[in-house]
């Protein structure tokens, strides 16, 4: 995997985007599709270390957790921007984002519980009020040509 991955690094369209994601994800290369720890993938050792935009040096699970937590504020609003995003079905707008950080500054208050997260969406204006347009979904518009 990372052989591939480093060959993606080395085209340049790609580059951009593999030189920030890549390091993440070998971090987390010990676990496998399901979960599960491993310590090798396909008979190879694991190497989960890679070296972030910043020059942060990762070694696995740990190292990224570290990282993170330098950039807490920005990782918060990122989950937060996410889950908003799936319960709006939609993507949250510039004029979303007082909402995003009110839903933040309370999490914090609760030493960050995803719960608290959670909760801050579906209380907000934003999720209550929202109104989606009923669309059939695909196969009940082929059944009705």
């Amino acid at each position: 995997m990372r052989e591939q991955m480093e060959a993606h690094r080395a085209n340049e369209p790609c580059a951009s985007c593999h030189k920030i994601m890549d390091p993440i994800g070998f971090s987390l290369e010990n676990f496998d599709a399901i979960g599960k720890w491993r310590v090798e993938d396909d008979g190879q050792p694991i190497d989960p270390s890679g070296v972030l935009v910043d020059g942060t040096k990762l070694d696995g699970v740990v190292g990224l957790r570290t990282a993170l937590l330098k950039y807490s504020d920005q990782f918060v609003q990122t989950v937060t921007q996410g889950l908003m995003t799936y319960a709006l079905g939609r993507g949250v707008e510039y004029y979303d984002m007082p909402m995003v950080r009110s839903i933040d500054q309370e999490a914090a208050r609760n030493n960050y519980r995803f719960s608290s997260i959670v909760l801050g969406i579906v209380k907000s204006p934003l999720f209550q009020m929202n109104t989606k347009i009923d669309q059939p979904a695909v196969g009940q518009q082929v059944a009705e040509r």
